[in-house]
C-alpha cells in the first residue's frame, strides 16, 4: 500500500558568502549530516548584481564527494589542475565526482543582462569510492529530457525516471533522482520514491502545498525535507510552482567534514589537508 510522504522538516535558505566573495542562500550545509545523508550541501546563487558573483570561487580542491551544479541562467567557467577547462550555460548540468581528489575553479560571468542563477548540490561518496577516480560528466541543455503530463506538469529529468523517461546522469552509487518540476495552479503532482530514500524538495518559483490535508502553503527559497514512505504528493498553490526534487539512498556511514573535503575519519581527513599543502594531493587522471 503507497504511504504518501508527510513533510519532516522545513527551512528557509540563509544568506551567506562563499570563495572569494559569492552572495549566495544556503538551504542546508555544515549541521547534522545526518539528516540529508547522502546529501551533504544545497547553494542557490542567484543575482543580478555581478559584483556578488564575478570574484567566483577561484581555484580550492575538493575529495571524497560528487558536486552537482545546475544552471537556470548564465554563464560558469570552470577549470581545474588537470587541464580541463569549458562553460556550463543556461539549463546545463555538470556532475563532478571529485573522488581520490580535484583541484579546481568556478568562476561565474552571468548573462548579457548580468542576471546569474543556479544551484550547486553536493553528495557524499561511501568509503569504498571515495579514493576513486576523478570524473566529469557535462550535460548539456537539450541533452535533459523534458515531459509533460496530462495535468500539464511538466518535468525536466537530470537524473532518475518519469513514465519510463530516463535522465542522462545513470550509474551514480547513491542511486539519486534529480527533477526540475513545475506544477500549473491548483494541480497536484505525485510522483514514486524509493521508501528508504532521503528527499526533498526546494522551491524555485511560485508555492504550494507538500503535504496532504496541510493548509500551509510553502514560497520560493523554502526547503522541503520529506519524511518517510513511497509517494510525494505536491500541488500548486495560487502560483505555479516551480521546485527540485532530490533523492538518494543514504550512505549511514560517519562523516568526517572540513571545507571543500568530506572524508570518514578525522585521521583521513589529516591526511587529505596535508597532501594538498605537500602537493601531493592529486592521485588518479581525470576520466572525462
Amino acid at each position: 500500500m503507497n504511504q504518501t510522504r508527510k513533510i519532516k522538516q522545513v527551512m528557509k535558505s540563509q544568506p551567506t558568502m562563499e570563495g572569494a566573495g559569492v552572495h549566495l542562500k544556503r538551504a542546508f550545509g555544515f549541521g547534522d549530516a545526518t539528516a540529508f545523508d547522502p546529501f551533504l550541501l544545497l547553494d542557490d546563487f542567484h543575482s543580478d548584481n555581478p559584483e556578488h558573483y564575478i570574484k567566483g570561487f577561484p581555484w580550492h580542491p575538493h575529495r571524497g564527494i560528487e558536486t552537482i551544479t545546475y544552471v537556470l541562467h548564465g554563464d560558469v567557467e570552470h577549470g581545474d589542475s588537470m587541464g580541463n577547462q569549458g562553460v556550463i550555460g543556461s539549463g546545463d548540468v555538470q556532475w563532478m565526482t571529485a573522488g581520490s581528489g580535484v583541484i579546481h575553479q568556478e568562476m561565474p560571468k552571468g548573462s548579457k543582462n548580468g542576471l546569474m542563477w543556479g544551484f550547486q548540490l553536493w553528495a557524499n561518496l561511501p568509503a569504498t569510492q571515495k579514493m576513486m577516480g576523478p570524473r566529469y560528466r557535462d550535460i548539456k541543455a537539450g541533452d535533459i529530457p523534458e515531459v509533460e503530463l496530462e495535468n500539464g506538469v511538466r518535468i525536466k529529468i537530470i537524473c532518475g525516471s518519469v513514465d519510463k523517461v530516463k535522465g542522462p546522469v545513470q550509474d551514480i552509487v547513491i542511486d539519486p533522482q534529480y527533477l526540475d518540476i513545475t506544477v500549473p495552479v491548483e494541480k497536484e503532482y505525485r510522483h514514486p520514491v524509493k521508501p528508504d530514500h532521503t528527499a526533498f524538495a526546494y522551491v524555485i518559483a511560485g508555492n504550494g502545498f507538500f503535504e496532504e490535508g496541510t493548509s500551509s502553503w510553502i514560497d520560493k527559497e523554502t526547503l522541503v525535507l520529506f519524511d518517510g514512505g513511497d509517494i510525494i504528493a505536491v500541488r500548486a498553490g495560487s502560483e505555479a510552482l516551480r521546485y527540485i526534487l532530490v533523492s538518494g539512498k543514504p550512505l549511514k556511514e560517519p562523516v568526517a567534514w572540513h571545507g571543500p573535503i568530506v572524508m570518514n575519519t578525522q585521521a583521513e581527513l589529516e591526511t587529505a589537508f596535508r597532501e594538498y599543502r605537500e602537493g601531493t594531493f592529486i592521485k588518479k587522471p581525470d576520466r572525462r
